[in-house]
């Protein structure tokens, strides 16, 4: 870790976040906007496969989804910013702190639940759920992962800041 530390330091980002006050809150602003995104798109479709607002076609939700790929790439951009660009303790700050690790992993199994619904075949059947149409059980639970993914994503990212408080909360 830190190897990937120095790595990060190299880049000069650290140094550029800190000669420069507007980056860290603008780079808070996209990542809050992207993650809003991210959640209203990806969620919106995972609800309506759970069953939720029937009368709308599964297919026409999902033209959102490269709204929330965008805003997926703006979060990995700006969260690599914050790692790289931390002003105060540096990027091992971050790569050792509980909550972002979690937010990484929750992250993990939302892309193997994304791999999951593409190459299994989920995906291509529910083009096909008519408007009222229910969407298979294995769709539904990968929607149900992938909504639950994405809110433990904000949750634990919300926790970065505050890490030492999930610390006791854990009895850590």
């Amino acid at each position: 870790m830190e190897a990937f530390s120095d790595f990060l330091i190299s880049t000069g980002i650290g140094d550029y976040v800190a000669a420069h006050d507007w980056v860290w809150p603008f780079c808070e602003t996209l990542h809050f906007f992207g993650m809003s995104v991210l959640l209203g798109t990806v969620g919106v479709v995972d609800l309506r496969i759970l069953g939720v607002g029937k009368g709308i076609p599964i297919a026409v939700l999902e033209k959102f989804i490269p709204l929330g790929v965008i805003a997926f790439i703006v979060n990995a951009v700006t969260g690599f910013i914050f790692v790289a660009g931390n002003p105060v303790g540096g990027p091992m700050e971050y790569l050792t702190n509980l909550s972002l690790q979690l937010k990484m992993l929750v992250v993990l199994i939302a892309g193997i639940n994304l791999a999951a619904l593409y190459f299994t075949g989920v995906q291509r059947r529910l083009e096909a759920v008519p408007a009222d149409g229910d969407a298979s059980g294995g769709a539904k639970a990968i929607a149900a992962v992938s909504l639950t993914a994405w809110i433990f994503v904000i949750i634990f990212g919300r926790f970065i800041m505050y890490n030492d408080t999930l610390l006791y909360a854990l009895g850590l």
